[in-house]
């Protein structure tokens, strides 16, 4: 685990980081910033750990500040990838935090992490208190789906080497930060299909 002085510092540059995350999304208040600040928590998560497994219920987000994570779901025993999170970018059991629902997927943190985490109740709280709160949320779950349209399209429309060349345009480093097998499952295809189109001597 991370030294708690680590986390106390972390603890105490929050508002600088909310400040970094706001420019992506939408403006924020200083009373809704603080009251945001003020109803989170820092939390730590080592590679590898999963914060949510299928079936269970969560009503917690993160929000990640470094690290990354992905959601995954399993189907007849296969590892199958649906979404990645990067910094600045929030993660969650998305069906399980905004319904009633047990989740599908798991929810696993592929590099030591650092997060801002904050429950299902304070995003309903700020978001009737704070009206920008309101708008700052609906972008994130805005990109969220977005995110995931343009991979279900990509999927049914683009050929393996386009899907994996999209995937760089967009996250240029991803394959040093993400294993080979969870790309190539996020993308839809086997992992030497993958190691075949990574190969420079590749042709379609």
């Amino acid at each position: 685990m991370m030294p708690k002085q680590e986390v106390t510092t972390i603890k105490m540059d929050s508002e600088r980081i909310l400040k970094n995350i706001e420019k992506k999304y939408s403006p924020l208040s200083a009373d809704c910033q603080k009251d945001f600040i003020d109803s989170s928590k820092i939390n730590v998560f080592k590679k590898g750990d999963i914060a949510v497994r299928e079936g269970q219920f969560s009503k917690k987000a993160y929000l990640i500040i470094e690290g990354c994570a992905r959601a995954y779901y399993l189907k007849d025993g296969k590892d199958v990838t649906d979404w990645f999170t990067f910094e600045n970018q929030f993660m969650a059991p998305i069906v399980s935090f905004f319904s009633q629902e047990a989740s599908p997927h798991y929810v696993e943190f592929v590099e030591d992490s650092i997060v801002l985490e904050f429950s299902k109740d304070t995003f309903d709280i700020l978001s009737d208190k704070h009206h920008d709160f309101e708008r700052f949320i609906s972008k994130v779950v805005t990109e969220t789906m977005l995110g995931l349209c343009e991979r279900l399209y990509t999927i049914q429309f683009n050929k393996a080497d386009e899907r994996y060349q999209h995937l760089l345009n967009i996250h240029p480093n991803i394959v040093t930060r993400i294993p080979l097998t969870h790309i190539a499952s996020y993308l839809g295809i086997t992992l030497e299909t993958l190691s075949r189109i990574r190969n420079p001597k590749y042709r379609i």
